[in-house]
Parts: C-alpha cells; sequence; structure tokens
C-alpha cells in the first residue's frame, strides 16, 4: 500500500526534486510501523531565524491508528533538515514499537473503552464568541505512562489532553514548574 504523503511548502518553493526525494524517503517509513495513514511534511524557510544555520525547518507530523509523532528539525539546506527529521522519526517510531508490547491489561478492547460524547450543533452564539480558533482532535484510549510517553514524542512542553482507559475519563497530564508531572481529573459536579 502506497503511503498518503502530504508535502506543505511555507516561504518557499517545491521543487520536484525535493518532493521527489521526501516522498521516496517518507515511504520507507512503512518499514517501521505498518499501521501509519498518512505522513505531512512541512519545509519552510524561516528568514528572521537568529542563526543563518536554522532558516530552512522541516517538520514531520505521522498520524496511525492510535499514534500522532512529530519532528522537527533546522539546518541550512533543507536537505539536510529533512534527512536529520526523518532519522529523529525513525528512531522515535523504533522507541513507539517497543513499548506497544505491554496490553491494556483490563481486557477491553479500544473501541469499549472509548465513550463517544454527544455531537453539538454550532449557534449563533458561538459564531459571536471571542474565541478566535477552535480545535477539533480525536483522543485515542491510553493509560498515563501511555499518555506521558506521547507528550514527550510530540515535544508538547506544558499539556498532553488524553481519554484515560483506567478511569474511563478525559484527563489532562502537564508539566509543573519543578520539572515533574501533574495529573488533571476533571469530575462534574
Amino acid at each position: 500500500m502506497a503511503l498518503k504523503t502530504e508535502v506543505v511548502a511555507r516561504n518557499m518553493e517545491v521543487t520536484d526534486r525535493i518532493r521527489n526525494y521526501v516522498t521516496k524517503k517518507t515511504a520507507k517509513l512503512d518499514r517501521y510501523m505498518n499501521d501509519i495513514e498518512e505522513v505531512k511534511v512541512e519545509l519552510s524557510y524561516v528568514k528572521s531565524a537568529r542563526s543563518v544555520m536554522d532558516r530552512q525547518v522541516a517538520q514531520i507530523t505521522v498520524r496511525g491508528r492510535r499514534t500522532l509523532l512529530r519532528t522537527e528539525e533546522r539546518s541550512d539546506d533543507i536537505f539536510a533538515a529533512f534527512d536529520t527529521a526523518i532519522d529523529k522519526m525513525q528512531r522515535q517510531i523504533e522507541r513507539l514499537k517497543g513499548k506497544r508490547h505491554r496490553g491494556r491489561g483490563d481486557g477491553r478492547s479500544a473501541a469499549e473503552a472509548v465513550v463517544e460524547p454527544p455531537v453539538e450543533k454550532p449557534d449563533e452564539e458561538i459564531a459571536a464568541s471571542p474565541i478566535m480558533r477552535r480545535k477539533t482532535f480525536n483522543l485515542p484510549p491510553m493509560n498515563e505512562a501511555e499518555a506521558l510517553e506521547q507528550m514527550r514524542m510530540l515535544g508538547h512542553d506544558n499539556f498532553f489532553i488524553f481519554f484515560n482507559i483506567e478511569t474511563n475519563a478525559i484527563n489532562v497530564l502537564y508539566r509543573r514548574r519543578d520539572g515533574t508531572y501533574g495529573l488533571i481529573e476533571p469530575k462534574l459536579a
């Protein structure tokens, strides 16, 4: 099966040479993990970077059934930045595969662990809201250890939202100022 790869450019032009190079390299990610659904590669030129060595940026996002992995690398050459990012992604996938051999522990399937939230229809109040951007995303069920690993892999430094399969609720994992982690477990009043 051919891997769906999306190449996006910001402040630069993606030539056929770059597109072919990126597509060829990302197609090999399928060897490391079978359940990859799509790969998004964002290449950009950052003129305002402090160092000339940091102006070419390659960011790779891999979406799978239960995973979301992201790497970003900078260099003075877009090919070098991409090569470093793809190597880093391969290491992340290998590390993730090693962690996946653990089971859920309670014998339930992922479909049983997920509680479907009711679908809300947009109102006129939402359109007049001061909230400028809304984001929706899937919350794969995982335990606290998996959430901590995902938070580290994605490079989220402040917080990570996940569906906790042990408590059957949405939790927020966050980094405290002293470097330790905290967990927010909301309860309905």
